[in-house]
């Protein structure tokens, strides 16, 4: 698990604990020598950064390098321009994505202000209407093993014209080169490696249950929750535990190769507990999961007995498959140390219209598996306080 290998898919991916040390290879093939550097205001304080610079330094980067270290946990349209401008600043000539999601998030999409600093990231017809041809090269670098967003081509970002999540979506959004690099992530907290892992988790089970057809990312989203069955756990306790933080990170990338296909109402619910009641991305996804596959369940039986296969779990008919799968699940967060229970992270029951108002409107609940109302939402929510 630790060796190292390269592979496409289609993106350009080095998976290996060390390989950031030869991180001047890419950014030559690319022909990057002022980078930006996209990352949260808390990395640069972390061993993974100095890891990440001393890099740079040895490939004769640093001195070139610009960092725009200014990213909010979930990121704002204010993310985006600013990262723009501090690329045009330095004369940069090519960007570096480094840290979770939100950072690698704002680098990816950063780029569209770049090529053309009039486009409104509310524009949603405009996007298309351009080839994008002239995108600064982008390499990812992830810090958590979690969101995928290393090899998506959409970035969540906040709009200041409407203080709501929109997905930005593009093929030409893809990065050129990701390194996946186990090393970087071994100073990750408990409940952050949780969180992100269980994250991880919620987009292999969403995508493999949604009933969009795509067979490659199916195989792709089970393999993804058999590799966090086999290392979630050890990576959240042994945190210097190379193979299993190598093996999240590409069940994370799983994930977000498998979601292209889409998600379902868990994503919907969580999102706007980011969005209102400012929770983790990774940690409101856990505290919705089992919900959601319970209630999936009970409309459409059998639905969750190949994600139970895919962890190794033993049952008999399809229907205890479903309870096999929920039980797993609910026995990981809790193993993991994740506080279920909305209430234990600030929730209260006066929000819960609120937040089913904005889960209806999510797009994401447009591929689960059963059709969902506001009021299916409200009662999730309750059953999840």
């Amino acid at each position: 698990m630790t060796a190292q290998t390269s592979f496409s898919f289609p993106t350009s991916i080095e998976c290996g604990s060390g390989l950031i040390q030869t991180i001047g290879k890419p950014l030559q093939a690319l022909g990057i020598d002022r980078p930006l550097v996209v990352c949260d205001r808390f990395l640069p304080e972390t061993e993974a950064f100095e890891k990440v610079r001393g890099a740079l330094q040895q490939a004769g980067l640093v001195e070139d390098m610009t960092l725009f270290h200014e990213v909010h946990p979930n990121p704002v349209e204010a993310d985006v321009c600013g990262a723009a401008e501090a690329f045009r600043r330095g004369t940069c000539n090519g960007i570096i994505g480094l840290g979770g999601g939100s950072a690698l998030d704002v680098a990816k999409v950063c780029r569209l202000l770049i090529e053309d600093p009039g486009f409104a990231l509310k524009d949603s017809k405009k996007l298309y209407e351009k080839a994008w041809n002239g995108l600064p090269p982008f390499v990812a670098i992830p810090t958590t093993a979690g969101t995928g967003s290393e090899v998506g081509r959409s970035s969540v970002i906040t709009l200041e014209s409407t203080g709501a999540k929109a997905v930005i979506f593009h093929p030409k959004l893809l990065a050129d080169h990701v390194i996946l690099d186990a090393s970087l992530t071994v100073s990750l907290p408990a409940h952050l490696t949780a969180a992100t892992g269980v994250d991880a988790l919620t987009h292999c089970i969403e995508s493999f249950t949604s009933p969009v057809l795509h067979p490659l990312c199916d195989g792709i989203a089970l393999e993804g929750i058999g590799m966090v069955a086999q290392h979630c756990l050890n990576a959240v306790q042994e945190p210097d535990n190379l193979e299993s933080r190598q093996g999240m990170l590409l069940a994370a990338m799983m994930g977000g190769i498998a979601f292209q296909k889409d998600l379902g109402s868990t994503h919907s619910m969580a999102h706007p507990l980011s969005n209102l009641c400012h929770l983790h991305h990774g940690l409101a996804n856990a505290l919705c999961l089992s919900a959601v596959m319970r209630w999936n369940a009970s409309k459409k039986p059998g639905l969750y007995a190949r994600v139970a296969v895919a962890a190794g779990q033993s049952f008999g008919d399809p229907a205890q498959g479903d309870q096999a799968a929920i039980q797993w699940v609910e026995g990981l967060i809790e193993a993991c140390g994740i506080a279920t229970g909305l209430a234990h992270h600030g929730v209260d029951e006066e929000q819960l219209e609120a937040l089913a108002d904005l889960a209806i409107q999510d797009p994401c609940h447009q591929t689960n598996p059963i059709s969902m109302t506001r009021d299916d939402f409200l009662t999730l929510y309750r059953q999840c306080l």
